[in-house]
């Protein structure tokens, strides 16, 4: 059986599933965003930014919903929560992020908060939709029925706690009572006994034994109360037991225990299936979340899409031709602050805005060249530079709007590829998968769409997905799929805010698009629609 969903990739990588007939997700990084396993069954998102820098973020209710329609296909969507992005505008609609520049700030300040993910939309053919948001284990804390149940858990321990108290007193009593039994039987036999005269001796005897029982009367009196105590008590565990087999009731055939090892049973299938998230296809483009306005009309930022979670470091090149200098910034926190940098002169000037770092390599178009090069910034050196056999170079084949965009640098799910095209090619755009050790050509695709009427291109998972303006009212319009080796028309609108994108590049590792939009660097979340086939399945 194969599953189908529509999963939003972009501030949060998400881990879903089917329930019996229903779904839970669990929220994925975005964009330095690092998963922060919390407990077993929590996970929050967290900014890659400096805790100091971080603010605020939308918060939802622990809740737990689901919907589904049967067997067969299951089309799940898990967008984010509608923002108002900076700079104005109304809400995005489904399946755009809860980032928003104040956002930017700071993510659940409390591992109690909880965090929600929605259903986008119901497939044509009617079959299952389902969203699921849990927090920690404690799924059910903030039900009503759950509150009064405590309440009454607590009750029943307080009875409890107060019988226990009467057993250590009763039995210390009776042990009490229990020596005076041999005292008493002695008086009787001694009673009877008498002749009825008594001697003053006999009768002070008496006396004596008579006021050591009197304690007795004190213990009798003890019993008394401690009896109409549990005269009292069984009343209210009476009461208590009504009322619990009222809940029971309420809440179904399963108790509370059980009700939460099937909650933990259910998300530990939710996290196996996540393992199981593949590529997708482009659906959705979110509204765009501006992070600073910083440098001239033109350039390029980013991210290294290979870098493990816990780093955040920032790469900043401004302008488009004959550029040396990056700037590296230690995490997104510092280069929304314009802090914490260090500097890397490159030996040779870069051409176009296409760069991207890849496991720790800058690869850029060497100026007035067709040549890649590969410049390692740990070493500070160049570890390898090939041409491209072929490719156009110094604005022969650049994008619409120019700025020596001949060759164009991406990296998604499959490694490391490179956007051009040829005079062999007529103009059109040419995908080559390059290898990012020797930088040799592994293949190569001719998409026939010509680079000149090309706004920008990015690649997700093996697709190139082409816009077909850089200006305002641009979309997503052509993709090409190198592993059939076609293509298709899009109609994937997103909202182009400066009106002037010189650099479109998608990040795997974040599932985000970076944009260098009039000197202003942009995010857009992205909503892929996925296909899983779970193991198991016929």
């Amino acid at each position: 059986m194969v599953h189908r969903e529509a999963a939003l990739c972009m501030c949060e990588h998400v881990q879903q599933s089917e329930f019996p007939s229903r779904g839970r997700a669990r929220i994925p990084p975005f964009l330095a965003m690092f998963l922060n396993p919390l407990s077993p069954s929590l996970v929050i998102c967290k900014m890659g930014l400096p805790e100091e820098g971080l603010r605020s973020v939308h918060r939802a209710p622990s809740t737990q919903s689901g919907t589904f329609q049967g067997p067969g296909e299951r089309h799940l969507s898990f967008p984010g929560p509608p923002i108002s992005p900076s700079g104005g505008g109304a809400n995005p609609p489904l399946g755009s992020c809860p980032l928003t520049p104040d956002l930017l700030q700071t993510l659940f300040q409390s591992p109690e908060e909880g965090w929600q993910l929605y259903t986008s939309a119901q497939a044509p053919d009617g079959k299952c939709i389902c969203t699921a948001v849990i927090p920690a284990q404690s799924t059910c804390s903030r039900d009503g029925r759950s509150r009064e149940l405590r309440q009454l858990m607590e009750k029943v321990q307080n009875v409890s706690q107060s019988m226990e108290v009467l057993e250590l007193r009763t039995y210390r009593d009776l042990q009490y009572v229990r020596g005076m039994e041999t005292l008493m039987r002695s008086l009787d036999a001694r009673l009877r006994a008498a002749d009825g005269s008594l001697s003053a001796k006999s009768f002070q005897e008496l006396k004596d034994r008579m006021a050591e029982l009197l304690p007795l009367s004190s213990v009798l009196e003890q019993y008394k109360a401690d009896t109409r105590t549990i005269v009292r008590l069984r009343e209210e565990v009476r009461n208590l037991s009504g009322s619990l087999a009222a809940i029971q009731e309420e809440m179904g055939a399963y108790g509370y225990e059980d009700l939460q090892q099937r909650v933990m049973a259910l998300e530990a299938r939710l996290h196996a299936c996540a393992q199981k998230l593949g590529c997708g296809k482009l659906t959705g483009v979110s509204n765009p979340i501006t992070i600073r306005a910083m440098g001239s009309r033109f350039g390029s930022w980013m991210t290294d899409t290979m870098a493990p979670s816990a780093d955040s470091r920032v790469w900043y090149m401004d302008g488009y031709y004959k550029g040396r200098r990056v700037l590296e910034f230690r995490t997104l926190g510092d280069f929304i602050k314009g802090q914490n940098f260090i500097q890397h002169l490159l030996p040779q000037p870069w051409a176009g805005t296409g760069h991207v770092v890849y496991n720790g390599s800058l690869f850029y178009n060497k100026y007035q060249s067709n040549v890649v090069v590969k410049y390692h910034f740990r070493s500070r050196s160049v570890l390898v530079q090939r041409n491209l056999p072929g490719a156009g170079y110094n604005n022969t084949f650049p994008y619409s709007w120019g700025g020596f965009s001949d060759m164009d640098f991406m990296v998604d799910e499959s490694g490391l590829w490179a956007v051009y095209t040829t005079n062999q090619n007529a103009g059109n755009i040419v995908v080559s998968r390059l290898d990012p050790h020797t930088l040799e050509v592994v293949r190569s695709w001719d998409t026939g769409y010509p680079k000149r009427s090309a706004g920008e291109a990015f690649m997700i998972c093996g697709v190139l997905y082409v816009t077909n303006s850089h200006l305002a009212g641009a979309k997503v319009y052509f993709a090409y799929f190198t592993n059939t080796s076609s293509y298709e028309y899009t109609d994937v609108p997103f909202h182009n805010q400066y009106s002037h994108i010189s650099m479109l590049d998608y990040n795997p590792r974040e599932r985000a698009l970076y944009t260098w939009n009039n000197g202003h660097q942009v995010l857009y979340n992205v909503t892929l629609f996925h296909v899983i086939s779970t193991a198991g399945d016929p």
